[in-house]
């Protein structure tokens, strides 16, 4: 799970950063508005944690921003602000949360499983699961007809979004965004090398799912009638 984070206090910051990626989510920072809403506007998260109170451009506007480019990604508001007019005023912009200042990081965590549980295919214990097989987001474990396997942290994140969207065709660039992050120079040929592992990691495990190659456009997860 890729998430966005914009505060603007570098210590807070860091040890959100670090904290999260200590429980495996991938992380792109941010200490500004302009910067959070030109990220934003990338469209490769899975939620955005965003600071009200950010220079440059304030968090109500970055979401307000988002909203009418059309910009659906979970937002969880983390503010000192906390009367209920803040809060009111934060949800019809289009907050899905409001996380007032100081706050334990465990609920922070709660809060990001909650807004962000919004595919059917994903249970209460972290598991991805469609068609004929199972995939354990915790430790990276892919479970089939007739094995198990451990992916690559990329191989993992890369089948987590075609699990999570199933039938649906991906750009390549847009593969490229989610997985390497929007400051990465890495080749499409990368892609191209993980696209591979995947396929003989499904096969491996006996599944019917197949990645396909959707020509000129991206890649496709789909079901195959074997």
């Amino acid at each position: 799970m890729r998430i966005l984070l914009a505060e603007d206090d570098k210590n807070l910051n860091d040890s959100i950063a670090q904290q999260l990626m200590a429980k495996g989510f991938t992380l792109d920072c941010c200490f500004d508005g302009e910067e959070a809403l030109y990220l934003g506007e990338q469209n490769i998260h899975d939620v955005i944690l965003l600071d009200r109170m950010l220079p440059l451009m304030d968090g109500t506007t970055v979401l307000k921003k988002l909203r009418e480019n059309g910009i659906a990604t979970p937002v969880i508001l983390i503010t000192a602000l906390g009367t209920l007019s803040d809060k009111v005023t934060g949800l019809n912009l289009g907050a899905d949360d409001y996380l007032v200042k100081p706050f334990a990081f465990e609920e922070l965590l709660a809060r990001i499983q909650c807004v962000t549980r919004r595919s059917p295919i994903l249970n209460m214990t972290g598991e991805l699961r469609l068609a004929d097989v199972r995939y354990n987001v915790a430790d990276n474990t892919l479970t089939g007809k007739n094995i198990s396997c451990t992916l690559s942290n990329r191989e993992g994140a890369l089948l987590e979004i075609f699990l999570k969207n199933p039938a649906q065709t991906f750009p390549r660039n847009t593969l490229l965004l989610k997985i390497w992050g929007p400051d990465s120079d890495v080749e499409e040929g990368n892609l191209d090398n993980y696209i591979y592992f995947l396929r003989r990691r499904l096969k491996t495990v006996g599944s019917r799912l197949e990645i396909r190659t959707v020509r000129g456009i991206g890649y496709c997860l789909q079901e195959t009638d074997t």
